[in-house]
């Protein structure tokens, strides 16, 4: 089996990827830290990954963020995968960012995800959350990183 971290170089992904491979430790089992980057300029600017006047450079994303996981864990397995868009007019990117991490998952065969989210689980959860439907899917064990550190 394997440990699966949606990583996207925020603090609680980092937190969440550093428990993720003290538990894969314990347990003798991979970890896999997964990117997804989708084609909106928007969503890498609202992340924070680049400046509003900044190139969208999805590939320079790619080597910053596999830098960073390789930070917390030379050990670690980095995946990057783009998020197609939807064929379903109503999806947002961040379902597009789901769906890619729920694909990824069932692929890899996946025990337990270990999520970075304030907000996943939550009775009341905002639209740009991937952890709450991600949290949902009982193919795997959910562990929800809620605090860094």
């Amino acid at each position: 089996m394997t440990l699966l971290v949606p990583f996207d170089d925020s603090p609680l992904s980092e937190t969440a990827l550093e428990r993720a491979c003290e538990f894969g430790d314990y347990r003798n089992e991979p970890v896999v830290a997964l990117t997804v980057v989708p084609d909106d300029r928007s969503f890498a600017v609202d992340r924070g990954w680049i400046d509003r006047n900044e190139a969208y450079r999805p590939d320079d994303l790619r080597k910053r963020f596999e830098r960073d996981v390789r930070a917390v864990d030379e050990s670690v397995t980095f995946r990057w995968e783009r998020a197609d868009g939807s064929e379903d007019a109503t999806a947002t990117t961040t379902d597009d960012v789901t769906r890619t991490v729920r694909e990824v998952a069932a692929d890899l065969d996946v025990s337990i995800l270990f999520v970075g989210s304030e907000n996943a689980g939550r009775v009341s959860s905002p639209l740009t959350s991937v952890g709450d439907p991600l949290s949902s899917d009982a193919r795997y064990d959910v562990h929800i990183v809620r605090h860094v550190g």
